[in-house]
């Protein structure tokens, strides 16, 4: 009997599964949330010292209440793109600039500016973008070089619990993926980009592969977490692989789409050693934790956040049942809304516009439009978006006959009926949960010999749940509507652009 333990360095909190390998399944979970700080209004940062301190009091938790004090592994998953600054010593120099910080929205330009686009993103897999680590190095360069000056290395979020755990500085193949500074084809840092920038090379860490032990728990850590030294600690990878993971895409043929605050098309797909890997400036692609693979990812900022506006739009904030109304009322109105259409911009977009002044919009709003059409057509609205995220996607060979359907947009029954119609695809949940700790978990299992493979672990682990399959009428209604879809934006974006600077 192996115990795995999968710790995941999120953007609200850390959280940590016990993963009991004979029975293959989770025996403990618990969560501890940690603050993001605001010291300036486009400013996002956390404190390091706070994801070590959640790690230790979440890791503490599982141990106890399942009476288990000794781990054969332990993986790590965390938030992708944020930057942290270390000191000869492996001490943090600075508060961690996250994901979600904006300050580097005019660098990000910049950065970009260092290769023509389509050279760039063939290079790096994406374009740079605000709160990434490339834009973040290059806006210290230019506004603090005293602090970029006084680093000895750079690491990503979820590299620094595994530091604290084992004394050693490294990242993974796919956090560096993420930066918008690697070389996603040849696996290495993209020398050709930092050379035109003038960013130091040195500074950034050794690239792991995501299953590889990293280093051994030493004893001082262990008897904070509560357990014996010596575990062997995997380099661990990005949220968004170990998702993937834990919803068994690791082979091509089984994609992803998430509904969350915002929304996720993840599709892997492989190429031959030696062989360049497709890019499109709309999509990132990124580097798999499985060898040899990689992934599409695909980004849109508002997918739950649209029907969370709506909730609050309406009034039904402070009904707990405010969802299931909404979907109620949405399933006694036709597909189309009855001619209302919705782009769900509220937050600017990412895929495939990458325009942060787009602007959401209803469309054909009528008098005899109410409450349930509006719902319909947020529904739908961003259906359409992740269905052209998913065309996108097709379009570099990264296909999918069946879709993971994930994140709480994606437990709703009737938002996953529409998706499956407007995406022609079938799509299944899974029966896993807390995927991204579970994926650490079974990279941890991997990097210890547990499993042999990822193959192995998954096919152990990993169970799906019923099929929703698209209805060939509304599959072929939502097509023609859909085609209508697509020219709206190109129509507005000019109005987007001028009402978003008034």
């Amino acid at each position: 009997m192996a115990h795995l333990l999968g710790i995941d360095i999120g953007t609200s909190s850390a959280k940590a599964v016990l993963f009991d390998s004979e029975s293959a399944r989770i025996i403990a979970v618990a969560g501890q949330e940690y603050p993001i700080l605001k010291p300036a209004p486009d400013r996002a940062e956390q404190n390091p010292q706070d994801w070590w301190a959640s790690t230790v009091a979440v890791v503490r938790r599982v141990t106890s209440e399942a009476h288990v004090h000794e781990v054969t592994a332990i993986g790590f998953s965390g938030q992708m793109h944020g930057t942290i600054l270390l000191d000869a010593q492996a001490q943090p120099l600075h508060p961690a600039i996250i994901w979600a910080d904006q300050r580097t929205a005019h660098t990000a330009g910049e950065l970009a500016a260092a290769l023509p686009a389509a050279e760039y993103a063939a290079t790096a897999g994406t374009l740079p973008a605000a709160g990434f680590l490339g834009p973040t190095l290059l806006w210290l360069k230019q506004h603090d070089p005293a602090l970029l000056e006084r680093t000895h290395q750079v690491i990503l979020p979820k590299d620094y619990p595994r530091l604290k755990m084992t004394g050693e500085i490294a990242t993974d193949v796919t956090d560096a993926a993420g930066t918008s500074i690697f070389d996603v084809s040849r696996r290495a840092w993209a020398s050709a980009i930092l050379s035109q920038v003038g960013l130091p090379e040195g500074i950034l860490p050794r690239v792991q592969a995501s299953m590889s032990i990293a280093g051994y728990l030493r004893a001082e850590e262990a008897g904070e977490m509560g357990l014996k030294p010596g575990a062997a600690v995997v380099a661990g990878c990005a949220d968004q692989p170990a998702q993937a993971i834990g919803n068994g895409l690791i082979r091509p043929g089984l994609g992803s789409v998430t509904t969350g605050s915002g929304g996720q098309v993840c599709i892997p797909f492989e190429r031959a050693l030696g062989e360049k890997v497709p890019t499109d400036p709309r999509l990132h692609v990124f580097n798999h934790a499985v060898p040899d693979m990689w992934y599409v990812l695909g980004a849109i900022l508002s997918a739950g956040l649209s029907l969370r506006w709506l909730r609050n739009l309406v009034g039904l904030q402070d009904d707990p049942q405010a969802y299931a109304r909404l979907s109620a009322e949405a399933a006694q109105v036709p597909p189309g809304a009855d001619g209302l259409l919705f782009l769900p911009y509220l937050s600017g977009e990412r895929t495939p516009h990458m325009d942060a002044l787009a602007r959401g919009s209803f469309i054909g709003l009528s008098s005899h439009h109410g409450r349930g059409h509006l719902a319909r057509a947020v529904m739908e609205g961003v259906a359409f978006a992740l269905r052209q995220t998913v065309e996108i996607s097709r379009g570099l060979g990264a296909a999918a006959d069946t879709m993971i359907a994930a994140g709480r947009g994606g437990e709703s029954d009737f938002w996953r009926g529409i998706q499956a119609d407007v995406f022609g695809i079938p799509l299944q949940r899974t029966q896993s949960t807390e995927q991204a700790s579970l994926g650490a978990a079974l990279l941890a299992g991997v990097g210890a010999g547990v499993y042999q493979n990822l193959d192995e672990a998954c096919s152990q682990t990993v169970r799906y749940g019923a099929v929703t399959e698209p209805n060939p009428q509304r599959h072929a209604f939502y097509n023609e509507r859909y085609a209508q879809y697509l020219e709206l934006y190109p129509r507005l974006k000019d109005d987007f652009h001028r009402l978003a600077r008034v």
